[in-house]
């Protein structure tokens, strides 16, 4: 009796771990074909994406995971969307970059910190999207044109917003929009929208509390360089900032980006303020020797009141630095406001 109850004992306990057994393996089959699911329905689930630019349509039927950055603007948009995990190699100087992104920055492999890699350097990290500040990126002798890395598999785009004469604020935010939405990163693309505007919007409402509708707009010239000839800004998104710090850019009726004026012109225009494009080889001291030493340019205002602005150059592209720019311009412009 007593082994017939042991028997049965056992034999139970056999059942029952077969059963435990079986449905561990239950369940461990729902979790994985749950995980593969879910894995198959976040590649099923990207929406195809059409981006329109000014001379052609982008289709993108899945999002870009090997992205190579040119210039510093497009790279900063990336960052600031939290778009890094993305980014598989940058052409842009890491000494230029934002201070808040540069530990991020840091881990994204420099194909060159100068204008373009080579094309061995570009496609050795098998890219299959180029977001680039400038049309001009995309040339045979560069890294390839449009066409030509199309074939490739690789899609292309060029900050809009760069490449238009008159930009406003609205294209700059629609290149972000158009960024945020290839990479199904819409809300983060809206709150970076938001916090620029919040940005600008404070500058401009501290100028109107204190000085009310600026009348009678400063008169403002950007010198690039040139000596003979001077190179300036006329149609850029700087001269929107410029207006909307409470001035004007005395070449604004120009319709180009940067064009080449004279400085007779300058002089008859009297500019009140010049904003100097700080950049490159020749330094800002050798760019004010030009001006001061320039006796046609004696009586100009600017130069009698020597109202001169120093501006970086990166930060007049149009990306998340324009806020900062626009703040620079109208503290120099009213420093009253801001004191």
């Amino acid at each position: 009796m007593k082994k017939t109850y042991c028997l049965a004992i056992v034999w139970l306990c056999f059942l029952m771990m077969v059963a435990l057994t079986a449905c561990g393996q239950s369940s461990e089959k729902e979790i994985l074909s749950g995980e593969q699911k879910n894995e198959a329905e976040m590649l099923k689930g990207y929406e195809s994406v059409t981006i329109k630019t000014k001379d052609r349509t982008i289709q993108f039927n899945e999002m870009p995971k090997r992205v190579v950055t040119f210039d510093i603007h497009p790279a900063e948009i990336m960052l600031e969307l939290g778009l890094e995990e993305y980014m598989v190699g940058t052409a842009a100087n890491p000494d230029d970059i934002l201070p808040k992104y540069r530990e991020v920055y840091s881990k994204i492999p420099v194909l060159s910190r100068g204008l373009y890699p080579s094309k061995e350097a570009f496609l050795a990290v098998n890219p299959d999207f180029v977001y680039s500040g400038w049309d001009s990126t995309f040339q045979e002798d560069r890294i390839g044109t449009v066409d030509q890395l199309n074939e490739l598999g690789i899609k292309a785009y060029s900050h809009q917003s760069s490449n238009i004469v008159g930009p406003t604020l609205e294209d700059v935010y629609q290149d972000i929009r158009k960024i945020g939405h290839i990479f199904k990163v819409e809300d983060r693309s809206e709150k970076l929208i938001e916090s620029l505007n919040n940005s600008i919007n404070d500058v401009r409402q501290r100028i109107e509390r204190r000085i009310g509708t600026v009348e009678d707009p400063l008169r403002v010239f950007v010198y690039d360089s040139g000596e003979g000839v001077p190179f300036t800004a006329t149609q850029t998104i700087l001269t929107e900032l410029i207006k909307m710090a409470g001035g004007k850019n005395i070449f604004d009726d120009i319709e180009k980006n940067w064009t080449t004026v004279t400085w007779e012109e300058v002089v008859q225009r009297n500019p009140e303020v010049i904003v100097i494009m700080d950049y490159g080889d020749t330094t800002v001291e050798q760019k004010k020797q030009v001006l001061f030493n320039k006796p046609a340019l004696a009586d100009v205002d600017a130069i009698k009141n020597k109202r001169i602005v120093v501006m970086p150059l990166d930060y007049t592209f149009e990306g998340v630095r324009i806020p900062i720019a626009l703040e620079k311009l109208a503290k120099f412009f009213y420093p009253e406001v801001f004191k």
